[in-house]
């Protein structure tokens, strides 16, 4: 079978197209906080009145955003806070982006399989093997830092061989701390609506609390050295 006629190129081709058709239609300026601004009656009346069946909603849209890798997520996380409180909100948003992320993770498996480092030579080989033999340190790292881009995360351990529920345990657990920030953040986010003053994203992630979330990184990462040295 040709390049091109590998029906796997065209399902790629066909995501990445739906994908930049969205994000060309303006999508990402849909989910916006000046989007809760003007909205904010509706939509703070509407989970009210529909509390279970809008939390259904708005978990369902969190899965698609992060399954498509749409623009606005960090703005939903907030939207979460805004419209269900700290608690419900980080559970929904956890939920959704824990869903999301797995549902990209099982479609890569299943299209190019688990052994696609293995194509590029033998470092490559070796650096899957080593991210497979430490996979529950290493992912914690990549969830709880926000080093790479969290589609990349969902993507490279389908490639080296991760076992589905340790890539979903680790994603749960990684997002916990970060999701619960800016959610809490989300919550408090109707005071600055009240007083009409621009929303700063710098006001959340405060080198204190990325502070913490690299403290908590780098003792995941310190359970590798740990592993060879007791776990022989």
């Amino acid at each position: 079978m040709t390049f091109l006629g590998d029906k796997r190129l065209w399902i790629v081709l066909a995501l990445v197209a739906i994908v930049a058709g969205l994000r060309f239609a303006g999508l990402g300026d849909l989910v916006s906080i000046e989007t809760l601004r003007l909205h904010r009656a509706t939509l703070t009346g509407y989970v009210e009145q529909h509390a279970v069946l809008a939390a259904l909603m708005f978990a369902a849209v969190y899965v698609v955003a992060v399954a498509l890798s749409l623009p606005g997520a960090t703005v939903l996380t907030l939207a979460g806070g805004f419209l269900f409180g700290p608690l419900l909100g980080t559970v929904l948003n956890v939920l959704g982006a824990t869903t999301g992320a797995v549902l990209v993770f099982v479609f890569a498996r299943a299209l190019f399989g688990g052994d696609v480092l293995d194509r590029f030579g033998d470092r490559a080989v070796r650096l899957g093997a080593n991210i497979k033999a430490n996979a529950w340190s290493y992912l914690l790292v990549l969830r709880l830092a926000p080093l790479f881009p969290f589609f990349l995360v969902n993507l490279v351990p389908a490639f080296v061989g991760v076992k589905l529920p340790v890539f979903a345990a680790t994603t749960l657990l990684g997002i916990i701390p970060g999701t619960a920030v800016f959610t809490t953040a989300g919550a408090g986010l109707g005071s600055v609506l009240d007083s009409g003053g621009p929303f700063h994203f710098g006001s959340v992630l405060t080198p204190e609390v990325l502070a913490g979330l690299f403290g908590l990184a780098a003792l995941s990462l310190a359970a590798i050295p740990l592993k060879k040295r007791f776990g022989g």
